[in-house]
């Protein structure tokens, strides 16, 4: 893959991200705790760089999302990893977790004192009010439209559907910043860009499709050999036989044009929307280092 990820400092930093962190900075002091949302299959990928110089001290839990297609194993050294770091951390599977209480118990965790406070005064308790942040394409949106149990945020497999901050009510007692998803302006570690567009949080015309598929398929051979198998029949991803294998996985797939060739513009899209939809799950692209 070294051939192919020669692409130092790759930048894909839209005008809406530099205005939603203005943003963030100008609204921090309105806010009580951060939702630091992370996609479980690449939670140090996705992890955004520099929020911290953002949301100050705030009290933060970070949300890893989609834990069913990430390697269980794998994310359990990387919760370790996060809680060792001081973070605490909460998991969840969007799409069949319904129920967040234990997140809503765990955010009034960090307004127990400060409400304790208010009720000795004789005075009501203050409503908490959370940020939502995250790279984009990690569940923000899935993850408010749970809590707040009715779609209100836009969502799709594909990154900038969320355009602007807005506040969303959850309940008498908590109030959800909403932000786009944001990174930061360099890429500059390749794994990582390769990471984030293998899983949809930056735009694939921003890497070369074929240089994506290709460390997409490299990955799997590295850490998942038998997934690669199982589901193409195929093994030893190299440079050499990068082209017969997309003509096996193009003849296997149908990805045929007239005259019997292989449209391999299909066969991109074919393994870039079983890793986006999840037909290829249990992985995990990040490895503690």
């Amino acid at each position: 893959m070294e051939n192919r990820q020669n692409q130092a400092n790759i930048n894909w930093y839209p005008g809406h991200m530099a205005k939603t962190k203005r943003l963030i900075t100008e609204n921090i002091n309105l806010i009580d705790v951060v939702y630091e949302v992370v996609d479980a299959r690449m939670p140090y990928s996705s992890k955004v760089r520099d929020i911290d110089n953002y949301i100050k001290n705030k009290p933060r839990i970070m949300i890893m999302t989609k834990m069913d297609l990430c390697d269980k194993e794998e994310t359990k050294k990387w919760i370790s990893y996060y809680v060792e770091k001081g973070y605490q951390v909460y998991t969840t599977n969007l799409e069949k977790e319904t129920n967040l209480s234990g997140l809503i118990k765990l955010t009034e965790e960090f307004m127990k004192e400060e409400n304790e406070k208010r009720i000795q005064k004789g005075m009501t308790k203050r409503k908490t009010r959370v940020l939502v942040v995250g790279a984009p394409n990690v569940g923000k949106s899935t993850l408010i439209n749970r809590l707040v149990n009715k779609k209100v945020a836009n969502v799709g497999n594909r990154p900038g559907v969320t355009k602007q901050l807005n506040w969303i009510r959850i309940s008498d007692s908590l109030e959800l910043l909403d932000s786009p998803g944001i990174l930061w302006p360099k890429l500059e570690e390749q794994d990582v860009a390769y990471n984030l567009a293998s899983l949809t949080s930056i735009k694939e015309e921003i890497l070369p499709i074929d240089d994506v598929v290709f460390y997409i398929l490299s990955t799997l051979e590295r850490y998942y050999p038998e997934k690669l198998e199982k589901r193409y029949g195929i093994s030893n991803v190299t440079e050499d036989t990068f082209e017969d294998i997309l003509v096996t996985i193009g003849n296997k797939r149908g990805c045929i044009v007239k005259g019997g060739c292989v449209d391999y513009d299909k066969v991109y899209t074919v393994i870039m929307n079983d890793i986006k939809t999840g037909l290829i799950p249990e992985i995990t692209f990040d490895r503690i280092k």
